[in-house]
């Protein structure tokens, strides 16, 4: 090959070898979109208050009564069918009724229906576990302070008048362990029936010095069988529903008499 024709095809070579590389450098590649974050963790929730107590499930309240003696005869004819029911002083002046543990809203809901189908309530409210102050957010301990503030509240709204859970008791108007069950369901815990069960279910108290809303008790003889129950208020005062005759009111240690018969506290809350 003549050295002319050589040069060309040399020439030729490397112009296309130039278009080439620049043929590379004009590809376009896709954008690499920007790394997605992963999701936050899950929210994860308040603990509750540690207590020795159940937390509540869900019950039914029904009516709004003036007078305390029709609200307490309704929470007769339920507890008469079998079912766990209580009045309360609610606001302005009104009494109003509650029943039952229910595991679901369902189950709640299934049971009032079938007892307004018969007649025995008319309209209902569902009142669900994250309603009642033992569930509310919050730190533990500044929790803890806030539920013996609603639980000795509560206790309060009961002073002045005549209390039997469910309208039944051996002596009218005295029932100083459902008072007691009625102040903690209120307030979300599952407090136990008898003045033996509630003593059962609480821790013992450090020193012997309760604190507000824990409980106290008493024995008819001292020394003896503890037989009576009432809900501590602090400085050296508790309230109970005291017996026949008599309304809920609030007393001191002072009085010789509950000096003499003190038994013990319970603490419910840890």
């Amino acid at each position: 090959m003549s050295r002319p024709r050589i040069k060309a095809l040399l020439v030729a070579i490397t112009v296309a070898l130039s278009l080439s590389a620049g043929c590379r450098t004009a590809v376009r590649t896709a954008p690499i979109p920007p790394a997605i974050p992963p999701p936050p963790p899950p929210a994860v929730a308040p603990p509750q208050e540690a207590t020795t107590l159940a937390h509540l499930g869900f019950t039914v309240q029904v009516g709004a009564f003036a007078v305390p003696a029709n609200a307490q005869a309704l929470a007769a004819s339920l507890a008469a069918t079998g079912l766990d029911a209580f009045y309360f002083p609610a606001e302005a002046g009104l009494y109003k009724v509650r029943f039952g543990n229910f595991a679901s809203h369902d189950a709640a809901a299934r049971e009032a229906e079938r007892l307004k189908a018969e007649g025995t309530i008319d309209v209902y409210f569902i009142v669900g576990p994250a309603d009642y102050a033992a569930a509310r957010p919050g730190p533990p301990l500044a929790k803890s302070g806030d539920l013996r503030e609603r639980l000795t509240a509560t206790a309060e709204s009961f002073i002045g008048i005549d209390y039997a859970w469910g309208g039944t008791t051996a002596e009218s108007g005295f029932d100083c362990s459902g008072l007691v069950r009625a102040v903690y369901q209120l307030n979300g815990l599952a407090m136990p029936r008898s003045v033996g069960e509630q003593f059962a279910a609480g821790a013992q108290v450090p020193d012997g010095k309760p604190l507000k809303g824990d409980l106290v008790f008493f024995s008819a003889a001292p020394g003896g069988v503890r037989t009576h129950v009432g809900i501590y208020l602090g400085d050296g005062t508790f309230i109970h529903a005291p017996g026949s005759g008599k309304k809920v009111r609030r007393e001191s240690f002072a009085a010789s008499y509950y000096r003499s018969h003190y038994s013990g506290a319970r603490a419910y809350l840890k």
